[in-house]
C-alpha cells in the first residue's frame, strides 16, 4: 500500500487532484484510515491513474473518463470513444489551420501596407455567346465543381476577350446549397450537353472594380462598389457576379489573381 504522498509522487498527479478524483468517483483510495483519515492506494492503481492521465492528455473531460474506465474492458465501446475524440480533434485542427491562415494573411497584408482602396468604374459587359453551367453547389468555395462541369466539353475555343464569369443567384447569403451560373464566352457554335448549355447572354451595365491578389479582399471590394452605387444614384438591377481575369486555373499563386467584382445597375 502507498500513502497518498507516495502515490502522488510516483504517479506525478498532485494530492489536490487525487482528492478531487476521489470526490467525483473517478479514483477512490483503496483504504482510508478511520482514525487519521489518511488515504492509501494499492500499487496496481498506478496503472489506472496512468490511463486517467493519458485520457486527460487526449482532451477527454473527467466525466467522460469516468465512463471510459467503466467500460475499459469492452474494446468495441472503448474504440468508439477514441474514434469520436479523434474525429473531434481533426475538426478542431482544421478550424485552427483555417484561423492560422487568416491570421497569416492579415499579417502579410499589414506588412505590405496594402492599399485597400478600389477604383469603381461604370461599364457595359458586351453581349456574348457562352458555355454555361447552372447548378447548386454545397458552398461558395465549391464553385470549382461547376467549372469542372464546363471543362467536360472538349475543344472549346475561348472568345477574345474571354469572359469567365460566376453569377450568384441567391437573394441572401447561403451557408449551403448555393445556386450559381458559371459561363465562359466562346467562339463558334456548339451542341448542348447534359450539363453545359450554350446561349447568347445579353449586354449588362455594371459598376465594377478590379481586385488584384487573393480573394480575402472580396468583401471590402463589394462594400466599396455598393457604396459607390448608392452615392451615385444607381440601383441594383440583378445578381452580382465575378469575372475571373486570372484565376486558380491559370496560377496557384493567390497574389497573381485578378478578379473583377460586378454589380448590374440601372
Amino acid at each position: 500500500m502507498l500513502k497518498i504522498g507516495e502515490f502522488s509522487k510516483i504517479s506525478r498527479v498532485s494530492i489536490r487532484m487525487l482528492r478531487h478524483y476521489d470526490d467525483i468517483g473517478l479514483l477512490k483510495p483503496a483504504e482510508i484510515d478511520d482514525l487519521t483519515g489518511y488515504r492509501y492506494y494499492r500499487e496496481e492503481q498506478l496503472f489506472i491513474i496512468g490511463r486517467i492521465t493519458a485520457l486527460k492528455d487526449m482532451g477527454f473531460a473527467l466525466a467522460d473518463i469516468v465512463r471510459i474506465l467503466e467500460i475499459h474492458d469492452d474494446k468495441e465501446q472503448l474504440d468508439a470513444f477514441l474514434s469520436a475524440r479523434e474525429k473531434e480533434l481533426t475538426e478542431q485542427a482544421k478550424l485552427t489551420e483555417y484561423r492560422l491562415m487568416l491570421l497569416d494573411t492579415a499579417r502579410k497584408r499589414l506588412r505590405k501596407e496594402q492599399n485597400m482602396s478600389f477604383d469603381v468604374t461604370l461599364k457595359t459587359i458586351p453581349e456574348r455567346y457562352a458555355a454555361t453551367v447552372h447548378m447548386i453547389v454545397p458552398r461558395y468555395e465549391d464553385e470549382g465543381i461547376a467549372w469542372a462541369k464546363l471543362r467536360e466539353v472538349k475543344n472549346l475555343v475561348p472568345a477574345e476577350p474571354c469572359y469567365a464569369i460566376a453569377e450568384f443567384l441567391d437573394d441572401e447569403f447561403k451557408e449551403e446549397n448555393v445556386e450559381l451560373i458559371v459561363s465562359m464566352s466562346v467562339n463558334g457554335k456548339y451542341e448542348d450537353t447534359e450539363n453545359v448549355k450554350f446561349k447568347t447572354i445579353p449586354a449588362a451595365k455594371v459598376a465594377s472594380c478590379v481586385v488584384k491578389g487573393s480573394y480575402d479582399q472580396m468583401s471590402d471590394a463589394c462594400a466599396t462598389v455598393i457604396s459607390w452605387i448608392n452615392a451615385n444614384g444607381y440601383k441594383l438591377s440583378g445578381p452580382m457576379f465575378n469575372i475571373y481575369h486570372v484565376s486558380p486555373a491559370q496560377t496557384q499563386n493567390p497574389d497573381e489573381y485578378v478578379t473583377e467584382v460586378c454589380f448590374p445597375v440601372e
